[in-house]
C-alpha cells in the first residue's frame, strides 16, 4: 500500500482536523481527538495529526484507488475550512519507495 503525505503549516491545524472529521463523520467511520484523526473513506484512510504549527496528512489509498483524486478531495475540503488563509500542500507519494523496499 502506498502512502501519500503532506505537512501543512498553520496555527489552526487542530481546528481544521476537527472540522474535517466532524464533517465526514456524518457519512463515514471517523475517530478523532484535538490532535489526531482517522477517517475511513471509500477510497482509503485519511490520517491527520495536528500540533501548534502544522497539520500532517497521511493518505493510505485502497488498491486501485486514484491517489490524485484522493489528494484533491482532502485538500479541497481543508482549503474550504481554511478560507481565512492560503494553505500550501506539498504532497509526496512514497508508493514507489515502498514497492521497491
Amino acid at each position: 500500500m502506498s502512502e501519500i503525505h503532506t505537512e501543512v503549516s498553520t496555527t489552526a491545524a487542530s481546528r481544521y482536523l476537527q472540522q474535517l472529521c466532524k464533517h465526514w463523520s456524518h457519512k463515514f467511520p471517523v475517530t478523532f481527538t484535538k490532535s489526531h484523526g482517522d477517517i475511513a473513506l471509500p477510497f482509503g484512510r485519511c490520517i491527520l495529526d495536528a500540533d501548534d504549527v502544522c497539520l500532517t496528512i497521511r493518505l493510505l489509498p485502497e488498491a486501485g484507488a486514484d491517489g490524485q483524486r484522493f489528494r484533491q478531495v482532502v485538500q479541497d475540503h481543508i482549503a474550504r475550512f481554511a478560507f481565512r488563509e492560503t494553505l500550501l500542500f506539498d504532497w509526496h507519494d512514497d508508493g514507489m519507495r515502498r514497492a521497491t523496499a
